[in-house]
């Protein structure tokens, strides 16, 4: 993946309402979510939805679909996985030891 690429990724994700978008469907699953059903749980207008999922959609992190009248939301887990993996694939590349990624993430408390 492309720095510009993940930049967009992250900047889109930086927006709190995005972040809650996105994680409402990443916990979904591969069923999705229907633009209804998220803009009930999260009490906002449809505008402000639709704003917010065309940029997670802009930046390939969310498809869409449409069944008859219903549009579905759903994660695009192979680049969710990708911007994940890039931010972790090098970890401590040039830290010269033998220290990991794992390693990390159990020595320290989040």
């Amino acid at each position: 993946m492309k720095l510009e690429i993940a930049a967009e990724r992250l900047q889109a994700l930086g927006n709190t309402k995005r972040l809650e978008i996105y994680r409402m469907l990443v916990r979904a699953g591969e069923a999705g979510l229907p633009v209804g059903r998220l803009q009930e749980r999260l009490d906002i207008a449809g505008s402000t939805l639709s704003h917010h999922v065309h940029k997670l959609v802009e930046v390939g992190l969310v498809t869409q679909e449409r069944q008859a009248t219903t549009l579905i939301c759903r994660a695009n887990y192979p680049v969710m996985n990708a911007l994940v993996g890039y931010l972790s694939d090098e970890c401590c590349a040039d830290a010269g030891t033998s220290v990991t990624l794992s390693t990390l993430s159990t020595s320290r408390p989040a």
